[in-house]
């Protein structure tokens, strides 16, 4: 699931309900889901009926990882009204659980209400990426688009569908375009570096692989990328420290390290594991 939507404040003078859900949705934001999902129990407690309560706790409950337990209250919402909030949350708790029919047949109808609800598109195709129906998945994220071109999200999405296509030019599109709206976002800037990385622009990749280290100094992964293009531009030492400094990071990268450095045309090829592991150990 794609991080909270954003739920709209009650109309009209605020009551004890809607100021504790207030504050539920300011602990959502804050990533504080176990604090929501306690102001958001309470006020269902009241009032079972409480749709927005509803959403809060689901939305609280997702970002544990419970989808099981935001299935009961978010079906109780759903049976009120027509609400794609409240069916984007269902949609991805289905699917979090595995119920992948369930999920989409809710995100289709998400997203076919009037108007809009963009991050019911951007649920939905992710769902679709995920089952393996990527066309699908591309054309209801390009239809979201339509509706919120802005929607950085889901051209993020939509440029990974092409990139698994292999149509680096449309990815590099649409990442560039999504880059105007959002030039600091890591994960909009690694994936156009991957774009950069595939095309051999080497001095172009190391430089939004830097960018994206300096927003984000713990990603490892950059940090390897970025040392495999170094050791292309030939500059063997930086590139090396840099996998070496990635590896350190985040032991798991060992085995792309070790790729990282022998499919390079100025890398190294090691005959032992072991003496893999001590180079890269320093």
């Amino acid at each position: 699931m794609s991080k909270g939507p954003p739920f709209p404040a009650s109309p009209g003078r605020p009551n004890a309900n809607d100021r504790a859900l207030e504050r539920a949705g300011l602990a959502l934001r804050m990533q504080h889901p176990v604090e929501a999902e306690r102001i958001a129990a309470e006020v269902l407690k009241a009032n079972r009926g409480n749709v927005r309560a509803a959403q809060v706790l689901g939305q609280a409950l997702l970002m544990q990882n419970r989808g099981a337990e935001a299935i009961a209250p978010l079906e109780r919402a759903a049976r009120r009204g027509e609400d794609p909030v409240v069916e984007t949350l269902l949609g991805a708790a289905f699917a979090l659980t595995g119920r992948i029919d369930e999920a989409l047949e809710q995100l289709r109808r998400a997203t076919a209400r009037r108007p809009p609800y963009p991050p019911a598109f951007l649920e939905h195709g992710i769902q679709l990426a995920r089952a393996g129906r990527f066309e699908e998945a591309m054309a209801v994220l390009e239809s979201g688009l339509a509706f919120a071109p802005d929607a950085v999200d889901m051209q993020r999405e939509l440029a990974a569908l092409h990139l698994k296509r292999n149509d680096r030019i449309k990815a590099r599109e649409i990442l560039l375009r999504a880059l105007k709206v959002a030039p600091d976002r890591p994960d909009l800037l690694s994936a156009l570096a991957q774009v950069l990385l595939l095309d051999g622009e080497y001095a172009s990749a190391a430089e939004t692989f830097r960018r994206v280290v300096a927003l984000r100094p713990d990603d490892a992964i950059a940090r390897a990328e970025l040392g495999r293009c170094q050791l292309e531009m030939g500059e063997r030492d930086a590139g090396e420290a840099s996998i070496r400094m990635a590896t350190r990071e985040k032991p798991e990268l060992f085995g792309r390290a070790i790729m990282s450095l022998s499919v390079s045309s100025r890398g190294r090829f090691f005959l032992r594991p072991s003496a893999a592991a001590k180079f890269l150990r320093g």
